[in-house]
């Protein structure tokens, strides 16, 4: 643990709805094990309707939250929490993220980060020329860009954007909220995902196709935002909103879990989500498509089954006996446990505050040397 004890300000999408959104997650399990660490915490979210008619937590015993209505708002109300902070931390896909930047650093006191919970899309609309919520000229500018996809794409952030430091964050699961909870077999596989359209041809691939092919075995497709016109099997249960509170009895009533991932973090790859760890966690057997970098998270054959196409999750439905599954399911657990909970993803940030705070003190510290700032 570090000896020394932050103030953080982060302003992200939504901690208070979990709607449509994986970062309420992210942000909830990151927020609590930060706090436990002795940290303290301020984060600030637009009131934005959709989530405000959505909200599934208010208030947090872990972080003060408050909310904003407009940049003007933040502005009067906040500087001074954002200029006493060590870190401030602006997050992906913040409405009118790159005005909030310009707020942020025009007034801190001390560092900030950039939290990419979105690298690979983000990548991919700021080389389309979509700067909705940062702009590539205020990426060097940051102290520290925190991506949520690790390997060569961490490089290419400081090669290309002129990140100073760009480290891996990847999502987590909280081992006090994800858990294998004995419950009936209600489903043979199942997704928990919001909808993409560029990932929709994979899911309808391994999951839809799989039950048209499959009458007698039952699925579930779980989460937001899925067109009404998608004809789905009789034998695919649809479920609208699944809120946290019911992720793990969902997990612990498959057979097996589907991991399904979006075109653009295939391509980056070392890309997981947050439902891989949290589903890992609840002992529930994974199955995935394929993507570089997967096998530095879970161990291939071992830990997750990875399959191309419909034939190959065809095979492992059939094929895979209930004591391999168990195992499969109880060793990807034993993985989350060790490498992939929310206290490794808060000991990792804070050793990150400590590394941009250290080099202050080596600066301070060699004669003639001046403390960097930034611009």
């Amino acid at each position: 643990m570090s000896r020394h004890q932050y103030s953080y300000v982060f302003l992200g999408l939504s901690i208070t709805s979990s709607w449509g959104n994986g970062h309420a997650t992210t942000y909830r399990s990151l927020l609590r094990e930060l706090d436990r660490r002795g940290h303290k915490i301020v984060f600030l979210e637009r009131n934005l309707p959709f989530y405000r008619d959505n909200r599934d937590l208010r208030r947090a015993p872990y972080a003060a939250i408050e909310l904003y209505d407009s940049v003007d708002e933040l502005r009067d109300r906040f500087s001074n929490a954002v200029r006493q902070a060590d870190l401030t931390v602006v997050g992906s896909y913040v409405p009118e993220g790159a005005r909030v930047i310009d707020f942020i650093l025009r007034e801190r006191s001390g560092k900030t980060a950039f939290y990419d919970i979105d690298t690979p899309v983000t990548l991919g609309k700021l080389r389309e020329g979509r700067n909705e919520y940062v702009d590539p000229a205020q990426i060097q500018k940051f102290d520290l860009y925190l991506s949520f996809s690790g390997g060569p794409i961490l490089r290419a952030i400081e090669s290309r954007f002129r990140a100073r430091r760009a480290r891996a964050l990847f999502c987590s699961a909280d081992p006090s909220l994800y858990y294998p909870d004995p419950a009936p077999q209600a489903w043979d596989l199942g997704y928990l995902g919001t909808y993409s359209e560029d990932r929709q041809p994979s899911l309808n691939a391994l999951l839809t196709e799989t039950a048209r092919q499959n009458k007698e075995a039952r699925f579930v497709v779980a989460g937001a935002q899925y067109p009404r016109h998608i004809a789905w099997p009789s034998n695919v249960e649809r479920i609208e909103h699944l809120p946290p509170a019911r992720h793990r009895a969902f997990y612990c009533s498959q057979r097996f879990t589907l991991n399904v991932t979006r075109r653009d973090m295939i391509h980056a790859g070392y890309s997981p989500s947050v439902r891989m760890f949290e589903a890992a966690a609840c002992g529930t057997p994974m199955i995935s498509d394929v993507w570089p970098g997967i096998d530095s998270f879970f161990a291939p054959g071992k830990e997750i089954l990875l399959v191309r196409d419909t034939a190959g999750i065809a095979a492992c439905l059939a094929n895979l006996d209930d004591e391999r599954r168990v195992q499969l399911g109880q060793r990807a657990r034993a993985r989350v446990l060790a490498e992939h909970t929310a206290a490794h993803r808060a000991e990792a940030f804070e050793a990150y505050t400590d590394e941009l705070f250290a080099t202050d003190r080596i600066q301070r510290s060699v004669p003639g040397r001046m403390r960097a700032t930034t611009p």
